[in-house]
């Protein structure tokens, strides 16, 4: 090989050596930060010298050790890298991976500034894809869009102004967090934004889709609590995935009126029966709410063979229900006699069971 050719690969090769090297540090740091190991001015100056690197991926990482170990000294360090990459930010950040993590260290640290965090709401960043290009920078906006609330500074009518523009956010998921901080924001303003969104539905099916308006549900119930009950309510009619999103907004309030709702929609055992699959969204809503009221429905299901009692028995499965519940569950079913309802109970309860042998024996898991 000529030596013009060995110092071509030289020069070439370092970098990526650099890179391999810091990155296998911080990996390495990682690993010792999980099994306990507390940090020492080394890995703090393993940290710093991260953040100032020109390489978004090896910043992301940084960032994220960073916040994880709480290590608030390099709070500035966190935020020139932070501000630096927005410069010409698709080539110094392709994909967001640097903005992104050093945004969730600034929160993890409180910080205050709102500038920061309002930067990061306004930006977008397209990048080529396979198709048309892709704006990256969703998860920039969702972490700053919950970082302005606790932001001094900024007056809740601006704040839900300036989060109203983030709900129609071409991001799904961006709409969502953006909900849910309109909630976080509180008072007769925020509720107002989320009740007229909610009643306005999918105005674009394409974009308002069922996530994104059960937020919009989950938010208001939060901050109206019952009074926003029988709007919410309203949606459960149509049986389809919007009103299973209403439901376990219902189910998330625990509250006694939400509950009643849910029940009053499966329709109990003299009525027409919903759809299958809205049977198993109500059981799942009606346990999740965790509320007595709720347990005793549910097993009274099963008690009186009801045919909702195999999506009672599914339900009261998945929530993991306490030792003394599940063997009233059991009970029910024993009582029943019914084959059907036991091998139910077998199928959802069988890890529990299998536990309990174990705990009770002393025998391994088979």
């Amino acid at each position: 090989m000529s030596a013009k050719a060995s110092g071509r690969e030289s020069s070439q090769g370092a970098p990526q050596r650099g890179f391999d090297a810091e990155l296998a540090a911080l990996e390495a740091l990682g690993e010792a930060m999980k099994a306990g190991a507390a940090l020492d001015a080394a890995a703090v100056e393993l940290l710093r010298r991260a953040l100032n690197n020109r390489n978004n991926f090896l910043v992301s990482k940084a960032a994220k050790l960073v916040a994880e170990a709480e290590v608030a000294a390099l709070l500035p360090e966190v935020l020139a890298a932070y501000e630096g990459f927005f410069v010409d930010a698709a080539k110094s950040d392709p994909k967001c991976w640097a903005k992104e993590e050093l945004a969730k260290a600034l929160v993890k640290f409180e910080h205050r500034g709102k500038d920061a965090y309002l930067r990061g709401l306004r930006h977008h960043q397209m990048e080529p894809s396979f198709g048309p290009p892709v704006d990256t920078a969703g998860g920039v906006r969702a972490t700053c869009a919950h970082a302005l609330v606790v932001c001094p500074g900024i007056p809740d009518d601006e704040l839900v102004a300036l989060l109203l523009e983030t709900l129609v956010d071409n991001d799904k998921s961006v709409r969502v967090e953006a909900a849910r901080a309109i909630g976080n924001v509180g008072g007769t303003g925020a509720a107002l934004a989320l009740r007229l969104r909610a009643l306005m539905g999918p105005v674009k099916p394409d974009l308002d889709t069922p996530e994104v308006l059960g937020a919009v549900y989950g938010a208001l119930l939060s901050l109206e609590g019952v009074g926003a009950i029988p709007l919410v309510a309203a949606v459960l009619e149509d049986g389809d995935d919007l009103a299973g999103e209403a439901a376990f907004a219902l189910a998330e309030t625990r509250l006694p009126e939400a509950l009643g709702v849910l029940i009053a929609q499966l329709g109990g055992t003299g009525q027409k029966a919903p759809d299958p699959w809205f049977v198993g969204v109500l059981t799942s809503a009606i346990a999740m709410s965790r509320l007595a009221e709720a347990l005793d429905f549910l097993i009274r299901q099963v008690e009186r063979e009801s045919r909702y009692a195999p999506a009672a028995l599914e339900a009261l499965g998945r929530i993991a229900p306490s030792p003394e519940v599940q063997a009233r569950i059991e009970k029910a079913v024993e009582a029943t006699g019914s084959e059907r309802l036991r091998a139910t109970f077998e199928e959802h309860f069988a890890f529990q069971e299998r536990s309990d042998f174990q705990e009770n024996s002393g025998a391994p898991l088979p």
